[in-house]
């Protein structure tokens, strides 16, 4: 923090214990707003108002209305100012002879203060009267929260402002607002300052709208389908499903180590065998592994389970449940999404979609054969990559699994724009995955890829326990052999799977990089709105 902005702060401070003397409390308890600014515009934006000479003289009662100053000016006997609140801005203007405080009185009601109340010294040199207009301008800052009322009415330039007769302080703000245009450069401020972020920029605080409103559709259409929303543990004794890192933590109380989730799977499974047909759970998984702009190690998924279905049906579901949100949130079925190397492509989300084979593609694109490497292959497909000129970061240590995914996403995946459904994966890939009837190589999966980046998984399920359990164990083989994502086993999981789980059906779809591409973000911090962010060193003033 610079000299000038510490000794900005020390003054706001200084200015609380005025306040206080005075009789204002500097933090009001509560406040009755009866107005947001956005319904005031509605309202009177279009109605026929006073002229501000009449409202001068005799002003009514027309709105109450509250929230953070944005800027105030002074004009002799005249200011002017804006506040804004969580749905618009609007102008104030105050008259050096009709404006009126509530003030704070200790240990009595509110009371109605005229001007020329009291007398107190602000400084050394100088004492003045506490007048309402005297106050604010010396008195409330840019920043701070102030609650006013009155007439309504339109400058002469067609401004709609509110003339205000009586206001009271609210909260005293002892950091001022950053200059906007210079502050808004420093990326990493907005991820750590997100609060400030909001408030000094539009875009940004309508995207987290945006993103709230989106979850709400998602429900809406989860439950117009018939779909109970349930809660899953975060923390587990073991974690399976994915091919990812979990993170480990101590429960102190069982003297165990516990997993956080990198999944909401098995228990939304579980709950398959405790009668419920269709559930889904909108939550957090976490996986301890690298950050890009297009991975978090904390993250948001919706994920679900329906019975009877497989996942073909789950295909069109995906498309209906696109069709539904770009419909209900008006989103042009057309967007710029740049993938992961900043390339901007134009994708249209017109459904259907297309369908591509994740093998074949693969083997189109460098003549490997991926089904015909089992869990034990490593070394031997390590080493048919390399022949092919293809390598990438850690392949020496990964197992068959991990190797197949690394390869995809070399040679395969950043020739899809997509909204493209990707499926048929060697059984190895997902033991969580039903096989094929038709192909006892290939699981019945797909996920959907768009431009580079992997929107949603889904798959027929896996219900029989010996399989399951035997999958299990090929996966803790592969973490013997130092593949550190490995999907660990699940002894519970498979118990609950013999006492009989029905056909079904499961999807995931990680919000983050929806809620990206539908707002056009390159980095899913930028939908995060506080996301986690690596220590500096810093002073508690800085």
């Amino acid at each position: 923090m610079t000299q000038v902005q510490l000794g900005e702060r020390e003054v706001r401070i200084n200015k609380i214990q005025k306040l206080l003397s005075m009789g204002i409390h500097p933090y009001a308890q509560s406040f009755k707003k009866e107005n947001y600014i956005a319904d005031i515009i509605k309202e009177y934006e279009n109605k026929e108002l006073r002229e501000i000479e009449t409202i001068i003289e005799c002003p009514n009662i027309q709105v109450t209305t509250a929230w953070r100053l944005m800027l105030y000016r002074s004009h002799g006997k005249l200011a002017f100012a804006k506040i804004l609140d969580s749905t618009n801005q609007i102008q104030l203007m105050f008259h050096r002879d009709q404006c009126k405080i509530i003030k704070t009185i200790k240990n009595q009601d509110w009371k109605m203060v005229d001007e020329a109340v009291t007398e107190l010294d602000f400084s050394e040199s100088e004492t003045w009267k506490l007048t309402a207009y005297k106050f604010m301008e010396k008195m409330v800052d840019i920043g701070d929260f102030i609650w006013v009322k009155w007439e309504v009415f339109k400058t002469h330039k067609g401004e709609l402002t509110i003339f205000v007769s009586e206001f009271k302080f609210l909260s005293k703000a002892i950091r001022p607002l950053p200059e906007k245009f210079h502050w808004i450069s420093d990326q990493e401020d907005l991820y750590r300052k997100r609060y400030l972020d909001m408030t000094m920029n539009p875009e940004s605080y309508e995207r987290f709208l945006f993103k709230s409103k989106f979850y709400k559709t998602l429900r809406e259409f989860y439950f117009k389908h018939w779909f109970t929303e349930i809660q899953t543990p975060i923390l587990d004794n073991a974690a399976s499903w994915a091919a990812a890192r979990p993170f480990i933590t101590h429960h102190n109380d069982y003297d165990a180590d516990v997993y956080l989730r990198i999944a909401f799977e098995t228990s939304l499974k579980k709950a398959t065998v405790g009668r419920f047909e269709r559930v889904f759970e909108i939550g957090q998984d976490f996986r301890n592994e690298g950050s890009d702009p297009s991975h978090l190690q904390e993250f948001t998924q919706v994920e679900h389970y329906a019975v009877y279905r497989n996942f073909e049906d789950n295909m069109h579901f995906t498309e209906e449940m696109f069709d539904y949100i770009f419909d209900q949130l008006g989103i042009p079925r057309k967007l710029k999404v740049k993938d992961k190397d900043g390339i901007e492509r134009e994708v249209d989300f017109t459904t259907p979609w297309e369908r591509i084979d994740y093998t074949k593609g693969i083997y189109d694109a460098c003549w490997i054969d991926i089904t015909k490497y089992g869990i034990d292959d490593a070394d031997k497909l390590r080493n048919d990559i390399k022949s092919k000129k293809i390598e990438f970061e850690g392949m020496d240590d990964m197992g068959t699994t991990t190797l197949i995914d690394y390869l995809y996403k070399k040679v395969l995946r950043p020739k899809i724009i997509g909204p493209a459904f990707i499926y048929n994966y060697p059984v190895i890939m997902q033991p969580l995955a039903r096989i094929s009837d038709a192909d006892n190589g290939i699981v019945e999966q797909f996920q959907l890829l768009v431009n580079g980046w992997e929107i949603c998984k889904a798959y027929s399920e896996l219900v029989d326990p010996l399989l399951q359990q035997a999958n299990f164990d090929k996966q803790a083989e592969a973490a013997e052999r130092g593949d550190d994502e490995a999907t660990s086993w699940d002894d519970a999981f498979v118990e609950a799977m013999e006492y009989g789980m029905p056909p079904q059906s499961w999807f995931g779809m990680w919000l983050e990089r929806i809620l990206a591409i539908l707002t056009e973000q390159e980095n899913l911090r930028d939908v995060v709105m506080f996301p986690l962010m690596k220590l500096r060193n810093e002073n508690k003033d800085e």
